[in-house]
């Protein structure tokens, strides 16, 4: 018990370290901020999910001291409280009926899924803070969005030539129209990653309980469809309804990529220049950002058609070329 205190005590001293860099404004800063979850998650992993809620609660209590306002609120509902839930998912596990020693582990399917349905509410928590509906909600938004511009250009904006006013303020539209969305899109990509690193950092220190999932061969639940095809329907809905559903489409839609990406490895083993053409496809959505709804339709297909099934799961790996 003292060593899972110990354990959580240093991670959250480090998520909290990581989270409060960004009050610096340098621009490394980002990636350490994105980075907040990796303590926690491997926490949880690597000892147990109460050393991962150890560390939410430290972390939360340090910057609740450090800063005299809600920013631990947050540390806490967008970083915290994720990552501990899905340490603790990912550890989840059931005996095999009729065995005593081999277990069934939570799905890595599922795991995504919660990823993207975290990113959702984590955006719309915030929602509350700009405004209790759209109008109000892209108003506040967009006032934040022209200050941070103000800023940037350390101009006012009556000092523009009118047609650039004009253009800047149909770039700040869109800006409001998307935004919700690509933070919740990002938010999800963030926990994804922080949970394949926090498990790939496990797994080399020999203290990973689960064996390593087989990730090109993930699959979805039955009700994925159904989830995105009702966000997608609900999306044309007007004020926060269609709000909420299109933050939740864009959460989806990086489930479905990285399905997608699964895809691409599986169908894929068996043709020469393989790494070329995923070195070259991560590249261009990491480079990019707009590629990825490729993999998102790829993944799509594959679990509308069973690409996988037709063209690639049930090959063998790849043969030896002969001497």
């Amino acid at each position: 018990m003292m060593q899972i205190v110990l354990i959580g005590f240093c991670a959250g001293a480090a998520s909290a370290l990581l989270f409060a860099s960004v009050a610096s404004g340098v621009f490394l800063s980002i990636l350490l901020f994105y980075l907040s979850p990796l303590p926690i998650m491997i926490a949880a992993l690597g000892w147990s999910h109460w050393a991962g809620l150890a560390g939410t609660v430290v972390a939360s209590a340090a910057l609740a001291l450090a800063f005299q306002d809600y920013f631990f609120v947050t540390y806490l509902i967008g970083i915290g409280l994720p990552a501990w839930w899905l340490g603790y998912l990912a550890l989840l596990a059931r005996p095999v009926a009729g065995t005593s020693d081999s277990f069934e582990w939570y799905p890595l399917g599922r795991l995504v899924l919660w990823s993207a349905i975290i990113g959702t509410l984590v955006i719309v928590a915030a929602i509350p803070h700009f405004g209790l509906d759209q109008a109000s909600f892209q108003a506040a938004l967009k006032k934040a969005f022209a200050s941070a511009l103000s800023l940037q250009t350390d101009s006012p904006a009556d000092a523009q030539d009118p047609v650039d006013q004009t253009d800047l303020a149909s770039a700040i539209d869109a800006w409001v129209f998307l935004a919700p969305s690509v933070a919740a899109a990002v938010s999800t990509a963030m926990l994804l990653l922080n949970l394949w690193l926090a498990g790939w950092t496990v797994k080399v220190s020999g203290r990973l309980r689960r064996p390593w999932p087989n990730i090109p061969a993930m699959t979805f639940p039955a009700s994925a469809p159904v989830l995105i095809g009702i966000a997608v329907a609900c999306s044309f809905l007007p004020d926060l309804p269609g709000l909420i559903s299109r933050i939740l489409v864009a959460t989806l839609l990086v489930a479905y990529a990285l399905l997608g990406f699964a895809v691409l490895h599986t169908i894929t083993r068996d043709l020469k220049g393989r790494g070329i053409l995923l070195a070259g496809t991560y590249a261009a959505v990491f480079v990019f950002g707009l590629p990825v709804l490729m993999m998102s339709l790829l993944g799509l297909l594959d679990a509308a058609f069973g690409l996988r099934a037709r063209f690639g799961l049930n090959r063998g790996p790849p043969s030896s070329p002969s001497p």
